[in-house]
């Protein structure tokens, strides 16, 4: 029994190494991963299916389909937003790792790696706040008494539907880069005799 998972533990890091991609581990995190990949997935299906009705009708029935652009922008930002989210959960987002990948291990690069943790952390934490601004003022409306609510041109979607989006994709950035900056700075700051504990 031991040795099965052994070879099964085995395997996952094998597998981690292949892909270079993080697995979720908690709950927490095998909760919102799925919830992002779903998200993602249908969006891209659903932008796919929309641009090229809109396509087939311009082009071939010499037609326009009636307000798309709205669907696409809204889609468009859960996309990109959740998308988002799973790349900083994985660790696959772009960041500025040029000076790092240069430099050799040492408590040098620790700290560089350590600063530039914390400025991403503090930068997201500021969007995440414009976002949760951005969500309540299409929520509530400019008044904040729920009348005259934000909406698009042709459908009247209230536009609070990809704000939280925005906010949402934001707020989980937020987080993971936090556990990014926490592990960065265990690395620079516990250290035993030079030894990496």
């Amino acid at each position: 029994m031991a040795a099965n998972s052994e070879r099964i533990e085995m395997a996952e890091l094998m597998d981690d190494e292949v892909t270079g991609v993080r697995k979720p581990d908690n709950l927490y995190d095998k909760i919102t991963v799925s919830f992002y990949s779903i998200v993602c997935f249908c969006m891209s299906m659903l932008l796919v299916l929309i641009i090229s009705a809109a396509t087939i009708m311009r082009y071939f029935l010499q037609m326009d389909l009636y307000g798309y652009e709205e669907w696409v922008k809204i889609f468009a930002f859960w996309l990109y937003f959740m998308g988002a989210g799973y790349g900083s959960f994985a660790g696959t987002h772009v960041s500025a790792d040029l000076v790092q990948s240069y430099m050799r291990e040492s408590r040098k690069k620790d700290a560089v790696i350590f600063i530039r943790t914390v400025i991403t952390f503090g930068v997201t934490l500021l969007f995440t706040w414009y976002g949760w601004e951005f969500f309540i003022f299409g929520f509530m409306g400019p008044l904040g008494t729920f009348v005259a609510l934000p909406r698009t041109v042709a459908w009247r979607i209230p536009l609070w539907t990809v704000y939280i989006a925005i906010f949402l994709g934001l707020l989980s950035m937020s987080w993971y880069f936090m556990l990014e900056m926490i592990s960065a700075g265990k690395k620079l700051f516990l250290k035993e005799g030079g030894k990496r504990s």
